[in-house]
This record gives structure tokens, sequence and C-alpha cells, in this order.
């Protein structure tokens, strides 16, 4: 079973849960992982900007950070998964982009659990794969294509 636990920080930004929990336990699935805890906080600027300088030591906000917070305690074959996301910055790339917030929290989500799952975005091969991965994922969850918009995945 994927359990997934979402703690939205954000003021003002409406979260569908239900949806994003699917998107979760599908992207598992769809990669082999039958068991996992996943918590995903939802955080602005300031508290991703200050965890991105703590654990990454890189300056200012990001889009998503993701850890595997699997220790060997859990039992075998369990995953366990932390996501922060940056909602505020969800909020204003949707806009920019012409797209839902919530289309663009589940690009960040789905992004996170990639990197998770083995996937990297350090060349550009690696990362033309890992975007068209997130947009065949999005598309058939009925989000769009949200990275590359209305480009072919």
């Amino acid at each position: 079973m994927v359990t997934v636990q979402i703690t939205n920080h954000v003021e003002g930004l409406p979260v569908e849960a239900p949806k994003l929990k699917k998107l979760v336990r599908t992207v598992c699935r769809q990669f082999g992982v039958t068991q996992a805890r996943v918590s995903i906080g939802i955080v602005g600027d300031a508290e991703i900007g200050a965890l991105n300088e703590q654990f990454l030591q890189h300056q200012g906000p990001t889009d998503c950070l993701s850890f595997d917070l699997t220790d060997g305690t859990e039992p075998e074959g369990t995953k366990v998964f932390d996501l922060i996301v940056n909602g505020e910055l969800a909020v204003r790339e949707a806009a920019r982009r012409g797209h839902e917030a919530q289309a663009e929290l589940a690009l960040y989500i789905t992004h996170g659990l990639l990197h998770q799952l083995g996937f990297d975005d350090a060349t550009v091969a690696e990362a033309e794969q890992m975007h068209r991965t997130e947009d065949e994922i999005l598309l058939h969850l009925g989000y769009g294509r949200v990275y590359n918009g209305g480009r072919q995945a």
C-alpha cells in the first residue's frame, strides 16, 4: 500500500488532495513501488529557500526538493519519501504558462518522485527523458502536458 500525507502551508492555495494522492500512487505503481509512505509538504518561497540552502547548499527557492528517508527500519520493500514543493512558485508559473496551479503542483510532485525512482536531469538527454515521462504521466491523469505545454512529449 502507498500512503500519502499532504500538508499545505501556503495560504489561499487550494489543494486537490485526492487527485494528488492518486498521482503519487500511480507513479509509484508504474515504477514498481507497491509499499511506500510519501509525505508532501507544500510550502512557500522562504521555507523552500531555507531548506534548499540547508540540505543542498543552493541559494534561493526552487520548485521541489525530494528525499528518500528509507532507513531499513521499515517493513521489507517499503520506501519512505519526503517531497517539499513550492506552492508560491506553482501559482506564479501556472499563471505565466497558462494552466492551473494544481497542474504545476502535480508536475513538481511527479518530478520529485521520479528523482527518487532513479531519474535524473543532470544532462540534456536525461532532462528530456525525465520531462517526457512527467508529461506522459500528467497527460494520462488529466493534467495535460504540463512541462512541455502544447509541444509534443
